[in-house]
């Protein structure tokens, strides 16, 4: 049987959309990071963390051994903004609520939630779900962290990689040192992997 060449363009058309929507599913499209950003990188995801606001990357010698990566922000020997990524923090964890309700449990008592929502992060298809925690809590004054009292602002963003190790993303800050869009930036700027 011959193919006439309409039909041949055709079926050349047919197979190449095909293809492209095979390689548009299972997507790892990587999260855009804001212009003056810097990136922390792990093995299970990234997110970036704005070096144009004095954020700087911990080296791994001094940062607490929960974290596979972390972002400071000093000012006066005080530590006024934090970027941390832990992994593997909790067992039993298999889905983006369950990781939630594991990294949530970490946020303190005095913390008082302001919301609770589901986010899609970039990066692997199979684990793009996630779930963003809004809180403000006092800082206590101990370990360099701003004097007792201070209200501070903090997001946690929590879900399982895809190789189904859960994840949870913290950032805190004195209150009103980041925007609303600022935190919106970071949770835009994950790529899981």
């Amino acid at each position: 049987m011959t193919l006439t060449k309409s039909k041949a363009l055709g079926a050349a058309a047919a197979v190449a959309l095909g293809l492209t929507l095979l390689t548009g599913c299972g997507g790892t499209d990587a999260a855009a990071v804001p212009d003056g950003w810097g990136t922390l990188d792990t093995k299970s995801l990234s997110v970036g963390y704005p070096e144009d606001q004095g954020y700087a990357e911990q080296p791994a010698a001094e940062r607490a051994e929960a974290n596979a990566a972390v972002a400071l922000k000093e000012e006066g020997g005080l530590r006024t903004g934090m970027v941390s990524v832990q992994l593997n923090f909790a067992t039993g964890v298999s889905d983006a609520e369950e990781a939630a309700a594991a990294a949530g449990a970490g946020i303190g008592f005095g913390a008082t939630r302001k919301d609770t929502k589901d986010v899609r992060l970039s990066g692997e298809e199979s684990a793009r779900e996630a779930r963003r925690i809004d809180y403000e809590f006092t800082s206590s004054g101990e370990e360099r962290t701003p004097p007792k009292g201070t209200r501070m602002t903090g997001i946690v963003v929590a879900g399982v990689d895809s190789k189904d190790v859960p994840f949870a993303i913290r950032v805190n800050a004195v209150k009103g040192a980041l925007s609303p869009a600022d935190l919106d930036a970071f949770v835009e700027s994950i790529t899981v992997k």
